[in-house]
């Protein structure tokens, strides 16, 4: 990392259904850019910040399914930071699991003063746009957080492909990042422990079938194009209320799992259930993982989005601290930023 040999990296680290949130939040090395956006983009590409995410995410200090983010400015003072989310193969362009983790840091940090009210609004800026959070107390506790994206819609429905367990239609819909949508009895799977290998394989196949198609493109912002996971679902019916009731598990990136629920997962999954009508204003999705915890969502507002028919999401769920971490890079260790097993 230019200008300094051998740094010590500060982190905070939460989980959020289970997913870590590995968070920076005075990154050793500069990110340019004028919004987070134009930062994501030169993140890709520079070594120093590609040399950062390795040595956090990899083993021995991360794992294949480590997450995290760095902090940056915002694009503007109507928010109050900006970030950029990472993973093992590189930047996202939105994660609502992260998000949550950050709002609850952040009140938890006094980064954001608690509001008395028992409601206190944590803006972010992220790659896919500005998204609110709303972190609920009762005096000193956390009891949720409610998490409004930017505007999600379906992109294409019932797009036929060809896999290596059979013939399957998926639903493409962004969610601040795009996302297929594929029942996961039409591969003879559940989404339980049992079939994780296989539910990472089809995942995995999936993305990368679509992602060189028309239907990865964003329609109006390049930056934003390119499959970035596959949403595995179970149809669990409807709760004693008569809300849909589902179980996912997201493979996004190469195979990297969701341990949570997903949050732009789940803002993406609103707007293909609105888009069918199975979910409609005032219900709620019951939002499941593959390790039991729980998203709640429900649409806020309808309206358009880059031309198409979009619903504005809420997705409740909260984080937790897990661990502060000093990290370091010994200059004769001969792993250097570490490896990764898969």
């Amino acid at each position: 990392m230019a200008g300094q040999q051998n740094p010590t990296i500060g982190t905070v680290d939460y989980h959020t259904g289970g997913e870590p949130f590995r968070i920076v939040g005075e990154p050793p090395v500069a990110i340019e850019g004028a919004t987070v956006a134009e930062r994501r983009v030169f993140a890709l590409t520079d070594p120093d910040v590609g040399h950062l995410r390795r040595l956090l995410c990899s083993e021995p200090r991360g794992h294949a399914d480590m997450y995290g983010g760095f902090l940056t400015p915002p694009d503007d003072p109507g928010a109050h930071f900006g970030v950029l989310f990472w993973h093992k193969d590189g930047f996202s362009t939105a994660c609502g699991h992260g998000s949550i983790a950050l709002a609850v840091w952040a009140v938890r940090s006094g980064r954001v003063p608690l509001d008395p009210s028992g409601s206190t609004a944590v803006v972010i800026d992220v790659p896919s746009g500005r998204v609110t959070l709303h972190v609920r107390t009762d005096g000193d506790r956390i009891t949720g957080v409610d998490f409004v994206n930017v505007p999600s819609y379906r992109l294409a429905e019932k797009v036929a492909l060809a896999t290596s367990r059979g013939d399957v239609v998926v639903d493409v819909a962004y969610g601040g990042a795009l996302y297929a949508h594929l029942d996961a009895s039409a591969v003879g799977l559940a989404v339980t422990p049992e079939h994780y290998t296989d539910l990472i394989a089809i995942g995995r196949e999936v993305k990368w079938a679509l992602n060189d198609t028309p239907y990865a493109r964003h329609p109006v912002d390049d930056r934003l194009s390119g499959i970035y996971g596959t949403v595995l679902y179970d149809d669990l019916g409807t709760d004693p209320a008569g809300n849909p009731h589902q179980r996912n598990v997201t493979v996004f990136a190469d195979g990297q799992v969701d341990r949570s629920p997903c949050g732009s997962g789940t803002c993406s999954r609103v707007a293909v259930l609105a888009a069918t009508g199975a979910l409609r204003p005032g219900q709620t999705l019951v939002h499941d993982s593959i390790v039991g915890s729980r998203f709640t969502a429900r649409v806020l507002a309808e309206l358009t989005a880059d031309g198409y028919p979009a619903v504005v999401p809420q997705v409740t769920g909260t984080a937790y601290r897990t661990g502060e971490h000093r990290f370091e890079l010994d200059p004769d260790d001969g792993l250097g930023t570490g490896f990764v097993l898969r």
